[in-house]
């Protein structure tokens, strides 16, 4: 009995390896995923390609150099990506399967009150909440700010008398972390002509990530809603908050290996 006990335990411990490593690697690809952190991270696998290379070949010179290089690049490594590791250790102390805008209470209502405030005084608005894909890369093409949440600022950013109106502002976590930000514009030739700049790049960023977009528009003060690159407009406020507390709602599930790969492979943004 003894023994079938250890040959089990023998079998489970590799199998359970794997699926932690497998998991931590797939959370930083998740992570890292929209940033500019993906090109450095291929900058370092093709390095180590190169003393891989260099050391089969025994090509003294360059392995000495890249040996040199890596020993320098751990303590470049925390100095450059200081506020990714920063990030990701308040994740790791937060629950992602409950993590939510509804649960910590207000933020939502903010964030529909503003659109209704901004709908009834025809002020044009482009507002993106990140979800599991990062938005670094756009929000690095803005204003870098950190600031509550709140109806009152979101309404004051996009006053035209402000000078950072334009652009859309990126919402992370409970924080607004950039205004003025630009976003791509969707290419979808079946589009309608009508649809102005705000609402193309609100479509834009939905296609290339997970992001859920508001659009109000400056001309109607029409409330419009995008995600995985489908836009619903003429929404009224209590619309909005339904379909916002569906996307941003707590979902406690098992996710299997298989579909996590499949998740990350396919994108997640369709």
């Amino acid at each position: 009995m003894g023994s079938y006990i250890g040959s089990m335990l023998s079998l489970w411990k590799p199998i359970l390896e794997i699926a932690i490593i497998w998991y931590v690697l797939y959370r930083v690809l998740v992570f890292i995923q929209g940033t500019r952190t993906v090109q450095v991270v291929i900058g370092l696998i093709m390095l180590m390609l190169i003393a891989a290379l260099s050391r089969f070949f025994q090509l003294a010179s360059i392995n000495w150099i890249l040996t040199k290089l890596f020993a320098i690049g751990i303590i470049a490594f925390f100095i450059i990506f200081q506020p990714e590791l920063r990030r990701a250790l308040a994740r790791i102390g937060q629950n992602a399967a409950f993590r939510t805008f509804v649960k910590k209470g207000g933020l939502l209502d903010e964030i529909v009150k503003a659109c209704e405030m901004l709908s009834k005084k025809h002020i044009g608005a482009l507002i993106a909440i990140e979800k599991d894909i990062g938005l670094r890369n756009y929000v690095e093409s803005g204003v870098l700010i950190d600031a509550k949440v709140s109806a009152e600022l979101i309404v004051t950013i996009f006053t035209h008398t402000t000078p950072l109106h334009d652009g859309g502002i990126i919402i992370e976590e409970e924080r607004i972390v950039s205004c003025g930000s630009l976003f791509p514009l969707s290419q979808n030739p079946s589009l309608s002509k009508t649809l102005g700049t705000r609402h193309r790049a609100a479509l834009g960023l939905t296609e290339e990530t997970d992001a859920v977009t508001i659009v109000i528009s400056e001309e109607t003060g029409v409330i419009s809603l995008s995600v995985h690159g489908k836009m619903t407009q003429n929404l009224d406020p209590s619309e909005l908050r339904r379909i916002l507390m569906s996307l941003f709602k707590p979902v406690r599930q098992q996710t299997s290996i298989f579909e996590m790969w499949k998740g990350f492979t396919i994108g997640k943004t369709r």
